[in-house]
């Protein structure tokens, strides 16, 4: 995070303590836009010095950073997705609680509705079972009379 009131700082001070301890990359954040317009701004070291990283990709990370309202969002570069911040994961985590108790309902609703398909079934069954043994009675007291 930088300011105007840290911006030289951040501008140089550090910049160059972090460029002479070989830190790979250094960003700036500006929240507000006060003296970075563009609200970010990264160095990435190429040798023993820091050029300007015109793309906001961090190479160290893997990732997109962009700037949203007054947070820095993070892209994964392998696969585009974002990084969620904790109120995102926390609703995409109750979302997803969500979607599963309800698919844990359909399926409790459905071998419920199988159990009693069974069970109709088995009843069906046994009547069937019960007509053929009457119509055997009734041919061995009778005969058969299609005849």
């Amino acid at each position: 995070m930088t300011s105007p009131s840290t911006k030289e700082q951040d501008q140089t001070v550090k910049k160059n303590l972090y460029e002479s301890l070989e830190v790979k990359e250094y960003w700036l954040f500006d929240p507000k836009g006060q003296w970075i317009t563009e609200q970010l701004r990264g160095y990435r070291l190429v040798g023993d010095s820091y050029q300007l990283i015109t793309d906001n990709r961090s190479e160290t990370l893997g990732l997109r950073l962009q700037v949203s309202g007054k947070i820095i969002d993070f892209y994964r570069e392998d696969n585009g997705q974002k990084l969620l911040i904790p109120d995102e994961l926390y609703a995409a985590l109750q979302e997803a609680t969500l979607a599963r108790i309800e698919a844990e309902q359909r399926a409790e609703t459905e071998k419920q509705r199988a159990e009693t398909e069974k069970q109709r079934a088995e009843t069906e069954k046994q009547r069937a079972d019960e007509l053929a043994a009457l119509l055997n009675q009734y041919r061995q007291q009778f005969g058969d009379l299609s005849k």
